[in-house]
């Protein structure tokens, strides 16, 4: 039986209301300032002592990270997107088919405080390669790019060679008639071809990390 304090069980139950009636989680200054407590790194301490005793669970590099165990996420706050294959940061490597959601053989769900508006043009790709490392992209992630055709130099996009039929993640820059696609990578040297060679499929809007 896990044993809470009053203070601890007040957070615990503001938590499942809170939950209840936003379908996101609150904040530890939502915590405060409801239940009145004195100070954030009081909050703090009580959720570890709920996330030690197995009543919650914290992801710590968002803001509304807490997760009461057993209860689940709420769907709602759920967006489910297509997962359509690999793509290389490193040399371009082969891609089949089009880049579209019904090719998707998985789907990787994310909170939507971690999903841009708009989730409907988002689709996400595995990354092969190490040549975005210096981007905090690794071999093993999961990228998830916005479906569109154009960009701003320096952005990091996927996109497709027509003459190699193979597809890239690097960072995009446009120089007159060719194209500089730039690893992330000191190691590494660039991608130089035409302009008309190169077809922009997405733009990266987060990383979703591997961790073994």
């Amino acid at each position: 039986m896990k044993i809470l304090s009053q203070r601890q069980q007040a957070i615990l139950d503001f938590i499942g209301t809170f939950l209840d009636n936003n379908d996101y989680p609150p904040t530890i200054r939502d915590i405060q300032q409801e239940l009145g407590i004195s100070s954030t790194s009081v909050v703090d301490y009580n959720l570890k002592v709920l996330e030690e005793r197995d009543c919650i669970h914290r992801n710590r590099n968002i803001s509304r990270g807490i997760e009461v165990i057993g209860r689940g996420p709420s769907r709602s706050n759920v967006v489910s997107i297509p997962v359509i294959g690999q793509i290389a940061a490193g040399m371009p490597i082969p891609v089949p088919g089009q880049l579209e959601g019904s090719d998707a053989a998985d789907v990787i769900e994310l909170s939507r405080e971690l999903a841009p508006r708009g989730n409907a043009d988002l689709f996400a790709l595995r990354v092969r390669g190490h040549s975005m490392v210096d981007a905090l992209i690794n071999d093993g992630d999961i990228v998830i790019l916005k479906q569109q055709q154009t960009c701003e130099n320096g952005e990091t996009v996927a996109v497709w060679l027509e003459d190699e039929k193979e597809t890239t993640l690097k960072k995009f820059y446009s120089e007159g008639e060719q194209v500089r696609l730039q690893p992330a990578n000191v190691t590494m040297d660039p991608i130089y071809t035409r302009a008309d060679n190169v077809r922009i499929q997405g733009k990266l809007v987060t990383v979703v990390r591997s961790i073994d």
